[in-house]
C-alpha cells in the first residue's frame, strides 16, 4: 500500500527524534534518510550504528515510537570516481548501507550509478552528452564495458549476499544512468537487482514523459521521489535545457526545482501517481523539497497537501461495480 513519505534531510539540522515528530505533524508516514555519500549522514550513520547494537537498538525504538518507518536507506554517491580516495570512500558509504539495511530488514537501497572519468588517469567524471566527435563513443566504450559494468556486478553480488535484492538507481543526469534507456542497459548487463528511483523532475527538464518512461520502465520502479520542475520557456527557447548557471540563478535558468505542484499541476502529478498503479508500484513515495523560492516549512507543508490529493494510498479492488 503506498504510503507518504519524505527525504529526512530536509530536517538535517534537527535532532531525528525532532525531525520526526514534524514529518507526523504533517502525515508523513515514512522517511529516506541519508546514510552516506551527497546525502551525508545527519539521521543514521551507518558506520556508528553497525558497531553498536544499543545504539541501533534505539533507533528502532526511536521510529517505532514515532509511528514512522524507513522505506529506503539513501546513498547518493559516485562509486566510479576515477580519484581513488574519493571512489574507495563512496564505495565504502554504499557497502555500510547495504550492511545496515540488512540489520534492518531493509530489501531496497536508493543511489546514483556514478560517473567514471575518461580513463585510468582522470581527475574529475566526464559525463557524455553527445555521440560525436568519435573521442566522446570511446570515453562511453570505457566508462560502461570497463569502470562501470564490473563495478555493478561486484556489488550486486555484495548486496545480493546480504538480502538486499533491490538497488534503485536514482535517473539524474551527470552520472551514466540519466535515462530510461541507460538505467535499461545496466539492468541488462548486471541483473535484475538494478531498477530505478524514479524522480520525474530530473525527467521533465530532459523533455521526457514521466508518463512514458514509467510504462517503460515497468517492473524497474523500485523507489519513487515526488519533486517538480518548472521549465523557463522564453529562457528554453534561447539556451535549451543543459543549462550550467547555478541554481541561485532562478530567473536566467532554463529550469528550476520546485515544490511539488508548482511545475506542474495537479492532473499532472494524478496522472503520474496512477501510472505508477498501473505498474504495480506499491511502496512510499518520498517528496523531495529542493525549491529554492520557498522555505522548508511553506514548501514541504504545500507538497504533502498536494501529494495527499493526488496519491492512490488504499489497495487496489476489483471492478466492484461491474
Amino acid at each position: 500500500m503506498v504510503k507518504l513519505g519524505v527525504i529526512a534531510n530536509v530536517y538535517q539540522d534537527r535532532p531525528l527524534e525532532e525531525a520526526l515528530k514534524g514529518f507526523k505533524a504533517l502525515g508523513i508516514e515514512a522517511i529516506e534518510p541519508g546514510c552516506g555519500g551527497y546525502a551525508g549522514k545527519a539521521h543514521i550513520n551507518p558506520q556508528e550504528l553497525l558497531n553498536d547494537p544499543v545504539a541501533l537498538e534505539h533507533l528502532q525504538k526511536t521510529l517505532s515510537d514515532a509511528g514512522i518507518y524507513i522505506s529506503v536507506l539513501s546513498c547518493h554517491g559516485n562509486p566510479v570516481h576515477p580519484v581513488e580516495e574519493i571512489r574507495q570512500s563512496y564505495q565504502k558509504d554504499m557497502c555500510d548501507a547495504v550492511l545496515l539495511s540488512e540489520k534492518l530488514g531493509i530489501d531496497t537501497i536508493s543511489c546514483f550509478s556514478g560517473c567514471p572519468g575518461d580513463c585510468d588517469t582522470s581527475k574529475h567524471p566526464n559525463w557524455v552528452t553527445c555521440a560525436w566527435p568519435d573521442d566522446y563513443l570511446e570515453i562511453l566504450d570505457y566508462q560502461w564495458n570497463q569502470v562501470l559494468i564490473p563495478y555493478w556486478k561486484e556489488f550486486v553480488a555484495f548486496a545480493r549476499a546480504h538480502k538486499v535484492t533491490k538497488i534503485a538507481l536514482e535517473i539524474h543526469p551527470g552520472f551514466c544512468v540519466y535515462n530510461t534507456e541507460t538505467a535499461k542497459r545496466l539492468r541488462d548487463a548486471v541483473g535484475p537487482e538494478i531498477g530505478v528511483t524514479f524522480d520525474p523532475s530530473h525527467l521533465i527538464w530532459q523533455g521526457m514523459d514521466p508518463i512514458a518512461a514509467i510504462r517503460a520502465l515497468h517492473g524497474m520502479i523500485f523507489n519513487v521521489h515526488a519533486k517538480d520542475v518548472r521549465v523557463d520557456a522564453m529562457n528554453k527557447a534561447v539556451n535549451g535545457v543543459l543549462d550550467t548557471k547555478h541554481y541561485s540563478d532562478e530567473i536566467h535558468r532554463s529550469w528550476i526545482f520546485r515544490t511539488v505542484g508548482y511545475g506542474n499541476d495537479e492532473k499532472y502529478w494524478k496522472d503520474i501517481f496512477s501510472e505508477l498503479r498501473l505498474a504495480g508500484y506499491d511502496g512510499s513515495i518520498s517528496i523531495e523539497h529542493e525549491d529554492s523560492l520557498m522555505d522548508r516549512e511553506e514548501g514541504l507543508s504545500k507538497a504533502v497537501s498536494m501529494v495527499k490529493k493526488c496519491i492512490l494510498c488504499a489497495p487496489q479492488t476489483q471492478m466492484w461495480w461491474a
